[in-house]
């Protein structure tokens, strides 16, 4: 399973808010430090915000910060609100299938199985564990 660069980089934003708590982190230092254009970025941060992840400060001095301790925010719901439809294969969604062996395919029924695999590891990471080597973070992204 392949996750988009928007996911990744929403992710990445949540973690940098994480570590650079309860301070605001600007759109800008997130762009340059992932090297992304500035609107990309701003898409990224206003779906957060508006899904309650992310506390956003508007104007001069403004930027964003974590709405929520970071041991409440769940990666794999993260990526459900970012990646939309998990659908790995076309015949997941009953809309555009075309597959006439839906019902007695095994493939599908293990792609299906793995995919919730793939879930329920990524439903037991919060966003707190993924910042959890904090100075080493910090190092890193200061260099």
């Amino acid at each position: 399973m392949k996750l988009t660069s928007y996911t990744n980089y929403a992710l990445r934003t949540l973690q940098l808010a994480a570590l650079r708590a309860p301070d605001l982190i600007r759109v800008d230092d997130v762009a340059a430090l992932h090297n992304l254009a500035r609107p990309h970025v701003v898409k990224i941060v206003h779906q957060l915000g508006k899904a309650g992840y992310l506390q956003t400060q508007r104007g001069r001095g403004g930027g964003f910060r974590l709405a929520r301790p970071a041991e409440q925010i769940v990666v794999g719901e993260v990526i459900r609100l970012t990646e939309g439809n998990l659908d790995v294969v076309e015949c997941f969604d009953s809309e555009t299938n075309t597959c006439r062996l839906l019902g007695v395919c095994r493939l599908s029924a293990k792609i299906r199985q793995a995919t919730q695999a793939f879930m329920a590891v990524l439903d037991e990471v919060t966003i707190a564990d993924i910042a959890a080597n904090r100075n080493e973070l910090l190092e890193r992204i200061s260099a």
